[in-house]
């Protein structure tokens, strides 16, 4: 433990000049009570409430120590640790166009696929994983990390409309959602390396092709789980319209073809997906993937740590309060 403001601990030495005032003054201003003669009195054994006046002493000096222990701050200390875990470096790849609002998977697809994804993290502490996300452009939402409260709250901020609110490009940028997640992972010492791309579409935007992406994954040793969500025919779709919301049924036109051609180039595997069960039980066979050690240093921050002292102050005057106000109660 360390405290933030050392200096307020020099007023304990307020305890010593305390201390000498209690042992040699405090009798002359006790009230006494005259007599004639004491010599009956002078072998007569002290009540235990004369032998627990101290305590009052005691309780006041206690409040007081922790009272300026509560003033100096204490802190815990901030501490790196490094140690050895069993994991994997895995990127999610995840598009965020707005055919993922079609609601064949409820709530849809995009809500579907960052549930499933929040679980398949959170099973997984001891993995480095990042989150891309990709519409007719891509960009890295949260680099690999092992901090997964961090990734968990990026990801559940990525809103279902980003690309009908116009904040990314839409369409569907495979080869580039691809690209950038393997641009993540290219430098990783890990041996298994993982790319999990999931989509609802087929490839209509982007500078670099589905397969031109593949293989650069290929050569670097990178296999991609591919994932093709959605319904086989139509699915509903909620357009606005004035006020409110109408429902149409639009064609589902995912490329397996192009998945399951990444998938082969990269010796990873191809996953179709109709609804929300058969995701989750998707992201339960990825799950058990090998595992290779990474070198993980952790941080710990301080945290302030001065309410037991100041619960223990209360209490010291609480408690001496009500023994001067009933056990020691002076008359007059």
């Amino acid at each position: 433990m360390e405290f933030a403001n050392k200096e307020y601990l020099f007023l304990l030495l307020l305890l010593i000049p305390y201390m000498i005032w209690y042992l040699m003054y405090r009798k002359k201003s006790e009230p006494t009570m005259r007599m004639s003669d004491t010599f009956a009195f002078r072998y007569a054994p002290k009540s235990w409430k004369v032998r627990l006046m101290p305590l009052q002493m005691l309780l006041r000096m206690l409040a007081f120590t922790m009272l300026v222990i509560v003033l100096a701050r204490p802190q815990t200390q901030n501490s790196w640790k490094n140690k050895t875990v069993e994991g994997i470096d895995i990127m999610l790849a995840m598009d965020v166009s707005t055919s993922m609002l079609a609601e064949d998977l409820k709530p849809n697809r995009l809500e579907a696929a960052k549930a499933v994804a929040a679980e398949f993290i959170s099973g997984r502490p001891d993995d480095n994983i990042g989150l891309s996300i990709f519409a007719g452009e891509a960009f890295t939402q949260c680099p690999m990390t092992t901090d997964h409260a961090s990734l968990l709250s990026l990801l559940h901020n990525v809103r279902t409309d980003i690309a009908q609110r116009g904040l990314i490009e839409d369409g569907t940028a495979i080869g580039m959602g691809l690209a950038n997640s393997v641009s993540r992972l290219k430098d990783s010492k890990a041996k298994s390396r993982v790319v999990i791309l999931l989509t609802d579409g087929s490839n209509n935007r982007g500078d670099i092709s589905p397969m031109t992406a593949a293989e650069i994954a290929k050569s670097l040793g990178i296999r991609v789980y591919t994932v093709g969500v959605g319904s086989n025919k139509v699915a509903p779709y909620p357009m606005p319209v004035g006020g409110g919301v109408q429902y149409v049924n639009i064609p589902v036109e995912i490329d397996n073809e192009t998945l399951r051609g990444i998938a082969k180039a990269t010796d990873g595997d191809f996953y179709r997906a109709t609804n929300t069960k058969e995701l989750n039980q998707i992201y339960k066979e990825i799950d058990q993937l090998e595992k290779s050690k990474l070198n993980v240093k952790q941080y710990s921050r301080k945290y302030d740590v001065y309410q037991y002292f100041a619960l223990v102050a209360v209490l010291a005057l609480l408690l001496e309060l009500l023994l001067r106000i009933t056990l020691f109660r002076r008359i007059p």
